[in-house]
């Protein structure tokens, strides 16, 4: 054997030292003194992350993302909520799954790292998913679908009319003489700012079950600025569904009984606003917006860190060839 500079194709221990042996005698010299080269020298393995594991890589956990945060965004986390955390749930055997191949890939002997990265994308993404699906479902479609299971009403009086006539009412349209009455608004302080108004048809009417709401939108006595109070074409409310923020709106309601006067037995509290049909939709549209955007968000982030261990792990690791 000689030791000289390698030409381009040789292969190069780490010490530098470059062999150039026939078959032959390689095959009978079993004492160089460089153990690690004569171990990269007979190794079969290709060091990297195979094509199969980057496919697996980039689109199992985005399929994971997508299906978690529609399942939690839409349908069926409002009709079976249990049914669809139990689906989450059986869908972090995927992530397991990868793990256990990449161990037996690293006691192999074999690269594991792409099985390693599909098994954290994975688990990543059924988080993050479940997550935004959750937040989305909460905001956005949660509203709509309530909306949608009550009723709609019509040339509603809010002089005539009382509460308990109309507890399932979720979109409700009044009389044209219908207005809200800024002098008997109210603001009930607790971090938020919960504000209400009395909507009114007949200056004298001092039974008051009908109240527009807002949040943050109001300080005292006229101030009441809520929803669309400014719009002259508004004569129609869209309830207010919130569970956690009615109770503040009725302490409102009550602080405004004592103030001015007034009796509300059954309050019902709305959004003031021109047209709640196209408030409704707007719910849907936003929730179908924001699934999209975070898929497309969650696709490309995670093909950039499929790029990153495909980039790392060829640089890393030595490559190692059949002389």
């Amino acid at each position: 054997c000689s030791v000289r500079r390698p030409p381009v194709g040789h292969f190069v221990s780490r010490s530098g030292i470059a062999f150039f042996c026939p078959t032959t005698v390689m095959d009978n010299q079993a004492s160089f003194s460089d153990e690690e080269t004569l171990a990269l020298l007979h190794s079969k393995t290709v060091p990297g992350v195979s094509t199969p594991v980057v496919i697996v890589s980039l689109l199992v956990p985005w399929s994971l993302f997508v299906f978690s945060c529609g399942m939690l965004s839409f349908t069926m986390h409002y009709s079976t909520p249990q049914y669809a955390w139990m689906v989450i749930a059986v869908l972090f055997a995927i992530p397991v799954l990868f793990g256990f191949i990449a161990a037996k890939a690293n006691n192999e002997g074999r690269s594991a790292a792409g099985w390693k990265y599909s098994a954290f994308a994975s688990a990543l993404a059924l988080c993050l998913g479940s997550t935004m699906g959750d937040m989305n479902y909460w905001f956005n479609a949660q509203p709509y679908y309530d909306i949608q299971t009550m009723n709609a009403y019509w040339n509603v009086d809010p002089s005539k009319s009382r509460g308990q006539q109309h507890m399932d009412a979720g979109r409700v349209y009044f009389k044209d003489n219908a207005r809200i009455d800024p002098t008997k608004a109210m603001a009930f302080r607790n971090l938020d700012t919960y504000c209400v108004a009395p909507i009114v048809s007949d200056a004298g009417q001092t039974t008051q079950d009908w109240w527009a709401v807002g949040l943050n939108c109001c300080t005292s006595g006229s101030s009441f600025t809520c929803g669309d109070v400014r719009n002259p074409k508004a004569r129609a409310g869209l309830r207010a569904m919130r569970d956690e923020q009615r109770p503040f709106f009725r302490l409102a309601v009550h602080q405004a009984e004592a103030e001015f006067g007034v009796s509300a037995q059954h309050p019902l509290f709305f959004y003031w606003m021109e047209d709640p049909a196209k408030e409704v939709l707007g719910y849907l549209e936003e929730a179908n917006r924001l699934f999209t955007s975070s898929a497309v968000s969650f696709g490309i982030l995670n093909a950039f860190l499929v790029a990153l261990v495909v980039v790392g792990v060829s640089r890393l690791a030595p490559v190692k060839r059949r002389v």
